[in-house]
């Protein structure tokens, strides 16, 4: 269903349908009415010189409704509008559009909470597929992801750039296991293929290719805490480190070394917002993730990926693009492991020559 729609709440007239409640000395709804419209929608609440204004109820005779505060009668403000299929949406509204911070609940169980515009997903927000638990959070433009956003899934994560509701750009997966494979999304241009005759024009459509790149270790940065108690810590045993050296000094007549220091690293009204599909490719990368789970237990420091098609939200105007999950390189691991052997030997060889 489109974020457009054909139903509108009646405009209000003075003397339209059937009223019972306050007025004003002109003789125009003013302040708490009750009205049942001709196309027999109904409407209860506050009204100011003939329009609907202030805190109110409108019933639609389809079933949806909205409850939710009103200016000079349009929706604006913060309300609640419950939709003919049972979706709803609780939040800011201006001039009759979704607008400002809300949270969509679709018909499906998925959610989308953030920022709206025109009653499009706009700014930033939080889509949360119900069914696999998976996340997009990041920008939105006009119903589509744009900008910055992350895809999170159960064990592993893209982190990147997105381009027309599409990833496109440098990126890289963040894997549970330990490792990130960082890449890069190429859009590609392929020819749909269409049933409805030769005679008719074949539609061009953007896949986006993952081009893999270096696989390395997640680097985690301390928490701020903890580098205020290592940095406390360190300074206490300053002082206990000069006194010791110059006792040394005295008694044995020799120079003490210093310790060495270490430092640990929707719709309009009465019709429904469509729900982003999800993509087809999440049950895809669970292998995927599993073999690399296996891998690097096994071999303890090869790094293990696959490929698979991401999980990719959908704009209510266009269908999601699929993405391929990575495949880890392997051999990066060993040309670690020999950089860090190399790092081992040379304080060894530093401590010879001391001595």
């Amino acid at each position: 269903m489109s974020d457009n729609s054909d139903i509108e709440e009646e405009e209000q007239g003075p003397n339209l349908g059937e009223y019972e409640g306050e007025r004003n000395d002109k003789d125009e709804r003013h302040g708490y009415g009750k009205a049942t419209l001709p196309n027999g929608d109904t409407y209860e609440g506050m009204y100011e010189n003939g329009k609907r204004h202030g805190q109110g109820t409108y019933r639609f005779k389809n079933g949806a409704r909205y409850i939710g505060e009103y200016m000079k009668n349009k929706k604006h403000g913060y309300g609640t509008f419950i939709y003919p299929d049972g979706s709803k949406y609780e939040g800011n509204w201006v001039e009759d559009q979704r607008c400002g911070q809300g949270k969509y609940f679709y018909i499906n169980a998925d959610t989308y909470e953030g920022e709206w515009r025109d009653h499009k997903r706009h700014g930033q927000g939080v889509y949360t597929y119900a069914e696999t638990g998976t996340k997009y959070t990041g920008t939105w433009k006009e119903g589509k992801r744009e900008g910055a956003g992350d895809l999170i899934h159960a064990n592993h994560k893209y982190v990147g750039q997105w381009k027309e509701d599409r990833p496109e750009g440098k990126g890289k997966y963040v894997f549970d296991i330990g490792c990130e494979q960082h890449g890069e999304y190429i859009p590609v241009e392929q020819v749909k293929d269409d049933k409805g005759g030769e005679e008719e024009e074949q539609q061009a459509v953007i896949i986006p290719k993952w081009k893999a790149g270096v696989v390395t270790a997640i680097t985690l940065a301390p928490e701020p805490d903890e580098e205020e108690e290592e940095e406390k810590k360190e300074e206490g045993e300053k002082p206990a480190e000069t006194t010791e050296a110059t006792e040394g000094a005295v008694e044995g007549g020799e120079e003490q070394a210093p310790a060495a220091e270490t430092t640990e690293g929707e719709g309009a009204e009465g019709e429904a917002e469509a729900a982003p599909a999800e993509g087809a490719g999440e049950e895809a990368e669970k292998p995927a993730a599993e073999e690399g789970e296996q891998k690097a237990a096994e071999e303890g420091q090869e790094e293990a990926g696959g490929e698979a098609a991401a999980d990719a939200p959908e704009s209510s105007e266009q269908a999601p693009a699929t993405e391929e999950e990575p495949a880890a390189e392997g051999g990066e691991a060993t040309d670690g492991a020999a950089e860090e052997q190399a790092e081992d030997a040379a304080p060894a060889e530093e401590e010879a020559a001391a001595d």
